[in-house]
């Protein structure tokens, strides 16, 4: 099944200045971050994050941050929990979704989101948690569970469709 760029939101899962310095390869996911939300913005797909106590753990990455159109502080780990569905925007039924940490807000937040009913892509470079193992293995979970894991070149190419779409030499250049 492709997603839809028309069908899709993106979010991203407490990509958060006190917490990323703690998750491995913490600065390659700030960059795949980036990288989704300014494609998605090139393409008028909206863009939502949650901060995990951001009391506590400070706001998203400024660089992320200026990116959303929304972002929702929360204290579950799910953001379902806290509002997230009731916040996506309507008639949008392809989430496309990364962010830390992979196998505990990121994850818990996908699995309702497909219990839920929503069909849910899980950009693999673009999550990260503290080890390594425990992102491979939730990855593994959100797979079986109906996710699809795909990277960031994939959800670009796939929302533009073709090469003579207007925004292509712009995102190509995100990409290289």
């Amino acid at each position: 099944m492709l997603m839809k760029s028309e069908q899709s939101t993106l979010v991203l899962i407490d990509v958060q200045e006190k917490l990323m310095p703690a998750i491995t390869h913490g600065q390659d996911v700030i960059n795949q971050c980036v990288t989704l939300a300014t494609i998605a913005g090139l393409l008028d797909i909206p863009v939502l994050a949650t901060e995990q106590l951001p009391e506590k753990l400070g706001p998203n990455v400024e660089a992320v941050k200026e990116l959303c159109h929304q972002t929702l502080s929360k204290h579950h780990f799910d953001a379902c929990s806290d509002g997230l569905v009731e916040n996506l925007p309507e008639g949008r039924q392809h989430i496309v979704i990364g962010g830390c940490e992979t196998h505990v807000c990121m994850m818990q937040t996908a699995l309702s989101l497909i219990d839920a009913g929503y069909k849910v892509w899980v950009v693999a470079d673009a999550t990260g948690s503290r080890n390594e193992f425990d992102r491979d293995v939730a990855l593994d979970r959100l797979s079986e569970s109906g996710a699809r894991i795909v990277t960031t070149e994939m959800v670009a190419f796939e929302w533009m469709r073709h090469c003579t779409h207007p925004a292509f030499r712009d995102v190509q250049k995100l990409i290289k």
